[in-house]
């Protein structure tokens, strides 16, 4: 099993519920074809580089999944056909970058639980 990490940035004329309901459909697709979702997180709105489809910002969004390979390319075609996708793209990660999501992750819970000690 390869684990990948998709971000992709949805168009920013869409409400927070529209916004949600996009990436809930993109981790069901995932789970359907046999994917596991490792962790997902929403970035927020940010301003773009540079303007894609005459917007200057949009929802970024982060998957991170297991699975074997052949639902990468599934998972890109819906991202082509979805016109709320301006942008996307999907990295098979190493060892390193695992151990490194992990470690950010562990770091992140931790802060979170000293704060709400605190």
């Amino acid at each position: 099993m390869n684990q990948y990490e998709t971000v992709f940035i949805l168009t920013p004329v869409l409400s927070e519920e529209q916004m949600k309901e996009a990436v809930k459909n993109y981790e069901d697709f995932l789970t359907k074809n046999g994917a596991e979702i490792v962790h997902r997180e929403n970035w927020g709105m940010r301003k773009l580089a540079y303007p894609i489809q005459k917007k200057s910002s949009g929802f970024y969004q982060v998957l991170e999944y297991t699975h074997t390979g052949d639902v990468v390319a599934k998972v890109e075609v819906q991202f082509k056909r979805d016109e709320r996708v301006l942008r996307f793209l999907t990295v098979k990660l190493d060892k390193h970058a695992v151990a490194y999501n992990e470690k950010k992750r562990r770091a992140k819970k931790e802060a979170k639980k000293a704060e709400q000690e605190a």
